[in-house]
């Protein structure tokens, strides 16, 4: 009897990551997937990015609609409690046997609820990881608790999540997800990707991609205003930025975005690349700016730079390529003397990635394949030895 592993994916980001994952579920015979599609795949302002998803040739089960048209945080409470109805119904129509999710956004968390409630195991994939200035932190470690399989990205990341209480025999360490895609995808060349974007490389390019820092109040105006000011001053580069998710202050940001592109015209900006092409760029570009976890888990093992902005990203492992500054004009602009200078570049040759080298989506199918699910829903806090 084949097991139904019901696979929830909410942003264009969090699909790339699990992009083998699904692939392997459903090239399996021991295992039936089922894929639930929700959140800003589903959006128009976000690029409808299921349709990327449908390309790629997956089968989506459930599409649940629970972004409102808002992102005050009174909208993201409400897609919260609209995510959790959706969820509720199709978590009864489907009867899975484990749900899957990956991270912390908030559209997992209605999920990972409805999942809880229904007595459905849930699979964690990227517990036991820090992030101080968002609430996903908050959500992630919430995630962890109702969760009963933990797939974790580095040694640490599994200490932290059998200090959260969990059963270590349940707490796999697999390597980060977003690894395999560099792997395995077959990149786009420079002229390849020039024509796809409709641009043409400079002798300089960065990749941009800034988010709200959502434990901040209105501080993301004034981060991007503060970013904005300096790649304003760097004409001789080619700017392409990525639009930023559906976050409390996100829109301000997206307004600030395209009345820059429209006043430079060395900026582009895109509101969804896809995985293909989001990899091809920073294979292409001189560094990653901003404040994106894709800074630090992935663009390392392409042995290039990244400027790390702020605090959204404070707590996780980091590579040596990762140039952290405070989101103000002087700081980002000395790190990006910095990503340039001769010494820094050199030492990139040298740069390997804490998220491992490849193979976790396998790990990932082979433990779901295997591991015993009988009375998995009863969990026992597990202790930590007295000190």
């Amino acid at each position: 009897m084949t097991r139904k592993i019901c696979v929830v994916t909410g942003t264009r980001a969090e699909y790339g990551q699990l992009r083998w994952v699904l692939e392997g579920i459903r090239a399996s015979r021991d295992l039936e997937l089922q894929l639930i599609v929700t959140g800003m795949h589903l959006s128009p302002e976000f690029g409808l990015t299921y349709r990327e998803i449908e390309h790629d040739g997956f089968k989506i089960d459930r599409k649940i609609e629970m972004l409102l048209s808002s992102d005050t945080p009174t909208g993201l409470s409400k897609s919260i409690g609209v995510g959790l109805i959706g969820f509720g119904d199709a978590l009864q129509q489907l009867q899975p046997d484990l749900l899957l999710v990956l991270g912390d956004r908030f559209e997992t968390f209605s999920a990972v609820v409805a999942a809880m409630v229904a007595r459905v195991p849930v699979a964690h994939l990227h517990g036991g990881e820090t992030t101080e200035g968002v609430i996903d932190e908050a959500i992630r470690h919430s995630i962890t608790k109702m969760s009963h399989l933990h797939f974790v990205a580095a040694e640490e990341y599994r200490r932290r999540v059998i200090q959260l209480g969990e059963q270590p025999e349940r707490v796999f360490l697999v390597g980060g997800m977003g690894v395999d895609n560099i792997k395995r995808l077959k990149l786009l060349d420079r002229a390849e990707l020039e024509a796809s974007l409709g641009l043409k490389f400079g002798t300089k390019n960065l990749l941009v991609t800034f988010h709200p820092v959502t434990l901040e109040t209105a501080t993301a105006a004034v981060q991007m205003t503060e970013l904005l000011s300096v790649l304003a001053e760097l004409q001789d580069t080619q700017l392409i930025f990525t639009m930023p998710n559906a976050d409390t202050d996100g829109r301000i940001l997206i307004g600030m975005l395209q009345q820059f592109v429209a006043q430079h015209a060395n900026a582009h900006v895109f509101t969804s690349l896809g995985q293909l092409r989001y990899l091809s760029c920073i294979a292409q570009v001189d560094g990653v700016v901003g404040n994106s976890s894709s800074g630090l888990t992935e663009v390392p093992s392409f042995r290039k730079g990244t400027i790390n902005i702020g605090d959204r990203q404070r707590g996780r492992l980091q590579a040596a390529s990762i140039i952290n500054c405070e989101p103000v004009r002087s700081n980002i602009s000395a790190a990006l003397q910095r990503l340039y200078a001769a010494d820094f570049q050199a030492s990139l040759r040298e740069v390997r990635n804490p998220y491992g080298e490849g193979g976790a989506s396998e790990k990932v199918v082979d433990t779901l394949r295997r591991v015993a699910l009988e009375g998995v829903t009863k969990k026992a806090f597990f202790d930590l030895p007295a000190p």
